[in-house]
């Protein structure tokens, strides 16, 4: 496994461990408050990450099986370095200015089970086994791949592992501020 791919694993990791460790105890009536009508619960930052982030499954196991194929717009966007470096910076945590989902990656709108935090941390780990997959002869800064949520969007593979590092803390610390909010139900 190459170097990245163990630094992007250890960060996926870590944000699973810091999601049990912060929000583990929490009642499902806690995960389901929200702060305000059209903000999101515990469980909806969490339940965001879950389909947000399996949607990259088919792409990682088309590059773990080497049926990966670039398109001809893989291949040939120009925008494809700028689109990488512009979703990092804006899903990095410490920016905290919301920013809209697409429709496929919104979370549920109904009552989410208690056991969400225990899912996430399940999924996270079939990420990192999907991520443990790809083969070391493909090289993440060379190959370009297009976003499961925005067809037009190409970014190297290398920003898709930035990508997924930084998001996961950027709704986990959401996640947190949920906590700390006006009304919480401290149960």
């Amino acid at each position: 496994m190459s170097d990245r791919t163990e630094t992007v694993i250890s960060e996926l990791s870590q944000t699973a461990i810091d999601a049990k460790d912060a929000l583990g105890g929490l009642s499902a009536a806690q995960l389901n408050w929200k702060p305000a009508e059209k903000g999101w619960s515990i469980a909806q930052c969490l339940d965001h990450l879950i389909t947000t982030h399996s949607l990259y499954f088919p792409l990682f196991e088309r590059l773990a099986t080497g049926e990966m194929t670039p398109t001809f717009w893989e291949k040939n966007s120009p925008l494809s370095g700028y689109f990488g470096k512009f979703l990092i910076k804006s899903l990095r945590p410490e920016n905290q200015k919301k920013s809209k989902t697409t429709l496929k990656a919104s979370p549920s709108s109904s009552e989410i089970g208690g056991d969400i935090v225990d899912r996430y941390c399940e999924h996270q780990a079939q990420l990192i086994d999907h991520l443990k997959k790809i083969p070391d002869s493909i090289d993440p800064i060379k190959t370009v791949v297009t976003s499961p949520l925005m067809g037009f969007v190409t970014y190297s593979l290398d920003d898709c592992y930035s990508i997924l590092a930084v998001h996961g803390p950027r709704h986990i610390g959401q996640a947190k501020r949920v906590t700390e909010a006006e009304g919480f139900p401290r149960e």
